[in-house]
């Protein structure tokens, strides 16, 4: 016998940050909202962010901080819930935070704090929450029971709903473990809505040349640098790990770059490395070149660089270098050109970059301009951010914005 068909204003499939936040958006406007979870708890990708601490937006939000094959399509969603406003809601709750560089804020505990914040206004709202929940099929309907039905399974048991707006905050396919799925997607094409190409963003560089070994063997150790591809560069840390190269400064240069492409890593951003040397050889011509450089590099890095570029003159003084040598290595030490093989992938990227084209949606209102009553929101959309608390503000901003129509 068929389950019993139950009715809601609004369905949210999707409790992360952008699902929560539409959920008690929606709710506020006396709307009955109820919000499916496939994972057996909400908001896992929240509590895993910014090393369990949630980098939960930045003081210093701008559209440039965004990619999207339409780079204007964020301006109306960021205007209308700002980072002021979703800083203003942790203050209610009491949340302590702190402004780490680059404007980043953080909690000062944890990650779980912002997750019982979102439940707790979807609780006093009455937006309902229900976990567990693996989705069958949607169709649109064509009476005056809603416009949308679903069929589900909740702890394995079949369900039938019915809303009058349906809202996907699926998340992407970045950390499946986490619960990144492509069904977004799916249910995009299923209504007709084009998704643009995706690929993992924020996410380590991978090396099947000699510099996998260099990495293996530096695993661990950081340093300051500035890194560029495709014309764009950030100064960030950089990190050597045992598959290659990872950090802030690599995870964000990760979106500019595409296979095949080098990028060129400035191991000492805050000088002109060449003029540098030759200036040491002057005033110090008996001392090392590595003495030199481990006054402002890793020694072990000192030590790898050694093999790469100067080998054979380990020992050698820098007197007995040409100019031209100290030039050349001088130029490499400011613009090391490395080709990455791959990325690690969506099992460990942070973000993914494409999703539904935004051409297709509403700016305003994240609904399908092709469906009434079908919203898109968060990642699954064509819009990622830096790294530094850009994603979750587009989750809080696009949630709020279907929030407000849904």
């Amino acid at each position: 016998m068929p389950p019993a068909c139950e009715y809601h204003d609004v369905v949210i499939l999707g409790a992360g940050a952008s699902g929560l936040l539409c959920g008690f958006t929606a709710a506020q406007r006396g709307r009955s909202v109820l919000i499916l979870e496939r994972a057996n708890k909400v908001g896992k990708k929240i509590l895993m962010s910014g090393g369990g601490r949630c980098n939960f937006t930045n003081y210093v939000i701008e559209a440039d901080n965004f990619l999207s094959d339409n780079p204007h399509f964020c301006k109306s969603a960021l205007k209308g819930y700002t980072q002021w406003d979703f800083i203003a809601l942790v203050e209610k709750h009491g949340i302590a935070y702190e402004e780490r560089k680059h404007s980043q804020l953080f909690c000062q505990n944890l990650a779980k704090d912002i997750v019982a914040m979102l439940l707790d206004e979807c609780a006093e709202a009455g937006a309902e929450i229900r976990s567990h929940c693996e989705l069958d099929s949607i169709s649109a309907m064509d009476d005056d029971h809603g416009r949308y039905q679903l069929e589900l399974h909740h702890d394995g048991r079949p369900q039938r709903l019915r809303c009058q707006s349906l809202v996907i905050a699926t998340g992407a396919l970045s950390v499946p473990t986490l619960g990144g799925s492509g069904v977004g997607y799916e249910i995009a094409r299923q209504f007709g809505l084009a998704v643009t190409e995706r690929r993992a963003g924020l996410v380590p560089f991978m090396f099947s040349d000699n510099i996998k070994g260099l990495c293996e063997r530096l695993s661990g150790t950081a340093l300051e640098v500035s890194v560029s591809c495709n014309g764009t560069c950030f100064s960030e840390a950089m990190l050597f790990t045992h598959r290659g190269l990872s950090g802030p400064a690599m995870l964000q240069i990760s979106n500019y770059w595409h296979p095949g492409d080098a990028i060129s890593i400035n191991l000492l951003p805050e000088q002109h490395a060449a003029q540098w040397l030759l200036q040491h050889k002057q005033e110090q011509g008996r001392g090392r070149l590595r003495t030199v450089l481990s006054q402002s590099l890793p020694k072990a890095l000192v030590g790898e660089l050694q093999a790469l570029w100067w080998p054979g003159k380990e020992e050698a003084p820098l007197a007995e270098f040409s100019d031209r040598e100290l030039q050349r290595i001088g130029q490499l030490l400011n613009g090391w050109q490395l080709k990455p093989s791959a990325t690690e992938g969506y099992r460990t990227a942070e973000v993914t970059l494409g999703g539904v084209d935004t051409a297709g949606i509403s700016s305003k209102t994240m609904e399908a301009k092709q469906q009434p009553g079908l919203y898109f929101i968060g990642e699954v959309l064509d819009v990622t951010g830096h790294l530094g608390g850009f994603n979750f503000q587009w989750a809080w901003a696009s949630g709020y914005s279907a929030g407000q129509f849904a």
